[in-house]
């Protein structure tokens, strides 16, 4: 696995978590969500990986893939809502 630079701090970060792992993580937090915000699957998808958030799960940011899928829920319904 590669070293890779991340963010403005110009630190290096390995990222160590299970790629498959990560995928089951985010299919978590997409049905999550949508049953939270009562969406279809397909939108809840689309709406997840246009996120800040996504990227911090896919490239470990803040071991954000380690939080519970209601966890990141209510962080992206945050990110969601700072948007508009």
């Amino acid at each position: 696995m590669s070293t890779k630079k991340i963010g403005i701090l110009n630190k290096y970060y390995k990222m160590t978590a299970n790629r498959t792992l990560i995928g089951h993580k985010c299919a978590g937090v997409i049905e999550a969500y949508a049953d939270f915000a009562g969406i279809s699957l397909r939108e809840a998808f689309g709406i997840f990986y246009k996120s800040y958030l996504y990227t911090e799960i896919v490239n470990g940011i803040s071991d954000m893939h380690c939080r519970s899928d209601g966890y990141l829920v209510e962080e992206l319904q945050l990110e969601l809502d700072e948007k508009s």
